[in-house]
Parts: structure tokens; C-alpha cells; sequence
């Protein structure tokens, strides 16, 4: 249909780059996130907000420098996305060094399915696909509301091993758990008060939903966090933490804490990394004010 004209044309420009080689595509995704930096004056101001609230001992030029490095790591992530859905499995050969996979396959064992903790960082997209490369698992995500985007984002997912969920389908995703297998979750975003707590994240009170307690008690799962980073141009390291130990202990507001100081530990190991254009602080506390 002539609505979804301008979307077919440019993945039609973006499906050629999947066959360059990736460090020519990552250079071509940093010169895209210094464009997302110059045009995207709403998302700028969002990530402006959230990195003066969250490194507040920071001084305003060591923020703006964090900021342009933050947009280029996330251009490179939009483009590591289309190489996610697209392309050949040898793009990758020799390229990715991978830690810790033996607390996901030990945590299997137990039959009871895991909650594999992910999170919000520019390599989100490349790093499901690289880690379903050699353990299957499926996808909590929240559709999208263009329904070309989301029909090539889902086969693009469905691709590599492994089904996407609707982040609202709690019964299909307590079936994949109970049928030993490892599901994504993302809890690090802000998504109302329902369902959620006020608990630091980053030093600021923010609305975190207590759904990775909630999943991980009413199926028994283990909590298995994993997280991927960017080691050189083109290459990667896939690290899989420990399960959480003694999660969950019964209080939402412990368990939530429990998941933020994790996302903090991560974040503040590599900051440009971590998504700051999303609102995470858009539910502010009772008596508090939206700070976007």
C-alpha cells in the first residue's frame, strides 16, 4: 500500500549494507548516530535529562562529550540491528568471544525454564542474535504499532532459534518456562505504575515493574543475567552472569532493587552504552514531577 511505500524503500537502501563488512557498517552507523545527535532534538533532550539525573558529578562539558559518544554507539547499534535480521551467520566467524554460557546451559538443568535478564543497550538487538547462536531462546517484546516494521522485526527475530512473546502474553510465557526454555526479559524500562515500585535506579526513584519477581516466582525459573559488549571494530564479547542468588526473596521492592543495582553495575562500567533516549524517569513518584 502506498502508506508503506517511504518504509519498503528503505529497507530496500539498508538490506545492501548487511553485506559489507562490518567495520565498514559500523562506520557508517556512527556518521548515522551523528545525525540522530544534529536532527533528533526531542530524543537529545531526553538523554540530556537523563544523563544530568543520573551522573550528577559530572560537570555539564563531560556530559555533552558523553552524550555525542552515547549517539554514536547508538547509531552503530541501529545498524548492528539490520545485521541482526539479515545477515550470514559467517559475518561473524572469529568475531565474537563468549563467557559464562555454562550458568545458562547449568541453569537449564533444573527444567524449569530461565529468565534471562537483558537490558536496554545499544547492542541489544546483535546481542540476542549472537547469544541465540548457541543457546536457543525466546523473545519478550512489546510489538510495534507499524505493522510492516513489525512484521519484518519479528521473522527478523524469529530467524535465529528461538519465538517471539508478546511482553503481555503472561500465559504463552509461562508455557515457554515451563517447557526448559531460556526467555529474554527486559525489565529496565518505565512503564507505569502498575505493576511497579518506586526504587533507585542510577540514584534517582523510578517507577520498576516487579514482573521479573513475579515470573520468576510463579514458574520457579532462575533469574540468568547476560549482557554484550563491543570489544574492538567488528568484534564482540558475550558474557553470561551467575544466576541471582536468593531471588526472589519475597519483597517487590527488594527484588527490584536487587534487578537496578545490577543495570547499574553494567551501566556505569561502560555509560555511552546503555540507551539513555528512552523516558526512564517519565512516571515520576507520588508528589514528584516529570522531568521531560
Amino acid at each position: 500500500m502506498p502508506s508503506y511505500w517511504l518504509l519498503w524503500l528503505l529497507f530496500a537502501c539498508i538490506y545492501p549494507l548487511t553485506r559489507l563488512p562490518i567495520s565498514l557498517q559500523l562506520r557508517v552507523g556512527g556518521f548515522v548516530g551523528t545525525l540522530l545527535y544534529i536532527a533528533g532534538k526531542k530524543r537529545r533532550h531526553i538523554a540530556t535529562v537523563n544523563l544530568s539525573l543520573c551522573f550528577p558529578e559530572l560537570d555539564e562539558a563531560e556530559r555533552q562529550q558523553l552524550l555525542k559518544q552515547h549517539y554514536r554507539l547508538h547509531g552503530m547499534g541501529l545498524i548492528e540491528t539490520f545485521m541482526a535480521w539479515w545477515s550470514r551467520p559467517s559475518l561473524f566467524q572469529g568475531r565474537v568471544n563468549y563467557e559464562g554460557l555454562e550458568h545458562l546451559t547449568g541453569a537449564l538443568k533444573k527444567g524449569k525454564g530461565v529468565l534471562l535478564l537483558g537490558g536496554h543497550f545499544t547492542t541489544l538487538e546483535l546481542g540476542g542474535r549472537l547469544l541465540r547462536q548457541e543457546i536457543p531462546f525466546d523473545m519478550m517484546y512489546r510489538p510495534h504499532k507499524n505493522p510492516l516494521f513489525e512484521r519484518i522485526m519479528s521473522n527478523g527475530r524469529k530467524r535465529w532459534n528461538g519465538s517471539v512473546i508478546d511482553r503481555r502474553d503472561v500465559r504463552q510465557i509461562l508455557r515457554s518456562l515451563k517447557a526448559n526454555h531460556p526467555v529474554w526479559y527486559g525489565p529496565d524500562q518505565d512503564y507505569g505504575k502498575k505493576h511497579s515500585v518506586f526504587v533507585p535506579f542510577m540514584g534517582v526513584m523510578a517507577a520498576t515493574v516487579t514482573g521479573t519477581a513475579r515470573l520468576a516466582k510463579l514458574s520457579h525459573a532462575p533469574v540468568v543475567p547476560y549482557l554484550v559488549r563491543r570489544t574492538g571494530q567488528g568484534s564482540y564479547h558475550v558474557k553470561v552472569f551467575p544466576a541471582l542468588e536468593g531471588f526472589p526473596c519475597g519483597d517487590p521492592a527488594e527484588d527490584a532493587i536487587t534487578i537496578n543495582q545490577w543495570y547499574e553495575q553494567q551501566i556505569r562500567q561502560e555509560p555511552a552504552d546503555y540507551l539513555w533516549t528512552h523516558r526512564r524517569f517519565k512516571t515520576p513518584p507520588p508528589g514528584g514531577k516529570r522531568p521531560y
